[in-house]
């Protein structure tokens, strides 16, 4: 007979213990960190902004039951909509997430830590009209910010050591986890709500990475982040209304997160919680110049630069090697039919083929109209990916953080042009200062899209001015972004 396990409530695992400290107790003192939040804010607006472009992703929005205006909801910036902040969350982490352009980490696990702002925003926005209602001091941006710098460590700093991908499981569990951390405490959780917040957050089912990879990917991997950043709000108001947590949701033997997902295996962490503070946002990764999977963006530079003078033989073309790393690899070497633009962008192939033919790679690109042209896929056929321990080893290295590429072009009649080779991608906080002007170039490109001049100017003026920005009212911000 197997001996039993006693029924005594144990104390909560330590890992949810130290994520509830940093976010009760730890203050963000990082000039720095602040300037880098109210960069990637504006520019993940921008990426969702741009979405809406897209019926795929705006079929998606909107309450649940059409028509349904909640009192006093959040409103989904780019659009009419005023939801209650679960959904809310859903609409804006879904639309920040579809074009595959807002910012990255990449680590044992990679991620986007700006989906969380999907459900950061949608709750400080609430909670900000419901005090304006009642006479009461609104939440301010500068809260914003704070939750997302703090979401970025969590999701960041779990992910430096742990891979969740090589057990089957999608990114965004972390999403989850960070979300439901900041906006427990958005909500006025307590520190030991958000240990039982977390512990939700942890026992729930995780999403698996079956959306992302052959032969099913698809579109759900472009609105996996806003379920996830939606779901951490539900969970938070839940343990708010005095719902209980699981204290042992990691460590329990046979039953928790580690023994039934986790290979058995614990966390790890590069560095301790204790001194977690704003490494993640202050080395986030931008995408600037492609809306591409970020293992690929070195890849597409190079592609680019080799347009000229491949543009005019790209049936002459041999072979094309992509010397790369081994997370590329595993997650975009892909060859075979494409069968969407989700399948599309998650492909290294076709994302080097198209800028090598049209020295380009938009969104639009990845739609059927050019997907179509069948010289893309006769040039797919002749690229090969091989990796490089080097590329690899500086991929992992913390004061590198390299995502490099290099690509060898060889012609039929024997010829072959130089290797041409990007180490660290445009976005790269070493290449912080080349990057600005055209983040900023992007950021007035989405708002062009959606807003009359007017409203483009007073969006542009707020977000260059960081103490204007940090003590504005969330709600009156957002209303810069409704139409």
């Amino acid at each position: 007979m197997a001996p039993q396990i006693p029924n005594n409530r144990p104390q909560p695992d330590q890992v949810l213990v130290e994520i509830a400290n940093y976010v009760v107790n730890h203050r963000i003192q990082s000039n720095f960190a602040y300037d880098t939040a109210r960069l990637c804010l504006r520019d993940t607006l921008g990426c969702g902004l741009a979405a809406l472009a897209y019926p795929a992703c705006a079929k998606l929005l909107g309450p649940i039951v059409p028509g349904t205006l909640v009192p006093n909801g959040a409103r989904v910036f780019g659009t009419s909509f005023q939801l209650d902040p679960v959904q809310a969350a859903f609409n804006m982490g879904t639309m920040i997430r579809w074009l595959d352009f807002n910012d990255t980490w990449l680590a044992e696990e990679w991620g986007h830590p700006s989906d969380n702002l999907g459900g950061i925003l949608a709750t400080a926005d609430w909670l900000s009209r419901i005090a304006k209602a009642s006479g009461k001091p609104s939440l301010t941006m500068r809260d914003v910010l704070t939750a997302m710098i703090k979401a970025h460590e969590i999701q960041g700093c779990l992910a430096l050591e742990n891979s969740f991908n090589k057990v089957g499981l999608d990114h965004v569990v972390l999403v989850k986890v960070a979300s439901t951390a900041v906006v427990t405490h958005l909500l006025g959780g307590s520190h030991d709500q958000i240990v039982d917040a977390l512990s939700q957050a942890w026992v729930d089912g995780q999403s698996l990475r079956t959306y992302r990879h052959t032969p099913n990917t698809g579109s759900r991997k472009s609105w996996a982040a806003g379920d996830a950043t939606s779901r951490a709000v539900w969970l938070a108001l839940l343990t708010l209304k005095g719902e209980m947590g699981y204290p042992s949701a990691l460590s329990a033997e046979t039953w928790g997160f580690y023994d039934v997902l986790f290979k058995g295996e614990s966390f790890k962490f590069q560095r301790p919680i204790v001194q977690w503070d704003a490494y993640v946002m202050e080395n986030v990764l931008f995408k600037i110049s492609f809306p591409a999977e970020f293992h690929a963006q070195t890849a597409v530079e190079c592609a680019m630069q080799l347009h000229p003078l491949v543009a005019k033989r790209i049936e002459a073309i041999q072979e094309i090697t992509i010397r790369t790393h081994e997370a590329a690899i595993r997650i975009i070497d892909k060859r075979g039919a494409l069968n969407n633009p989700a399948d599309r962008d998650h492909c290294i192939q076709y994302m080097v083929a198209v800028p090598l033919i049209f020295g380009r790679l938009t969104a639009d690109d990845y739609e059927d109209n050019v997907a179509n042209d069948a010289r893309i896929d006769r040039l797919r056929e002749k690229i090969v990916c091989i990796e490089d321990p080097q590329f690899t080893k500086d991929y992992h290295d913390p004061d590198k953080r390299a995502i490099a590429n290099g690509i060898t072009v060889i012609f039929k009649d024997g010829n072959e042009l130089k290797e041409v080779v990007v180490e660290y991608p445009l976005g790269h906080k070493r290449r912080r200062d080349e990057g600005m002007p055209l983040l900023e170039a992007k950021f007035r490109t989405n708002l062009a899209r959606h807003f009359p001049k007017k409203q483009q100017q007073a969006i542009i003026d707020l977000c260059f001015d960081q103490e204007t920005l940090e003590a504005m009212p969330v709600s009156t911000f957002v209303d810069m972004f409704t139409v």
